[in-house]
């Protein structure tokens, strides 16, 4: 068997360990392109308590990761991943002048919905990068006051 691809993995909870083991096959067509979910694990004198395998054609690959992940979480009362469509810029880097248009617009008066639509982000995404360009996410139109330390300085200065 020739492995292309290998990411093992492994978590202590409680007294088991648990390994996974996620292997990529190559195939002459992406539909013969395997993929195999190996997981096990071992109670604290090496008895197996844990033991399946997944064998996954590629195409399927990520809906089954979205398929498990999902019941695992409702399962474990863990929260849910949101369905649907992402922010086409959500996560990527701020340029200076992504920055300096978020701050004019915010100072203009425009709502953080307006804003997200607008940079292609999530509300919380604006919310959270608001305090870096010296906005205050509490007040529209407005600056983050000045701590105390930097108008002191500022007022000697004068």
């Amino acid at each position: 068997m020739t492995i292309i691809e290998e990411h093992r993995t492994e978590v202590r909870a409680g007294n088991v360990q648990y390994q996974i083991a996620v292997v990529a096959r190559p195939g002459e067509t992406a539909e013969q392109r395997r993929v195999t979910v190996t997981v096990g694990g071992e109670g604290p004198d090496g008895e197996s308590v844990v033991h399946g395998r997944l064998d996954l054609d590629t195409t399927v690959v990520a809906a089954v990761a979205d398929l498990l992940a999902g019941s695992l979480h409702a399962f474990a009362g863990g929260p849910r991943r949101r369905s649907g469509e992402r922010p086409a810029q959500q996560g990527k880097p701020w340029s200076a002048e992504l920055d300096a248009e978020l701050e004019s617009a915010w100072l203009a008066g425009d709502t953080v919905a307006e804003l997200a639509r607008r940079f292609e982000r999530t509300a919380g995404g604006i919310r959270s990068r608001l305090p870096r360009v010296g906005c205050d996410p509490e007040r529209p139109g407005h600056h983050l006051p000045a701590p105390p330390s930097l108008r002191e300085s500022a007022e000697g200065e004068e």
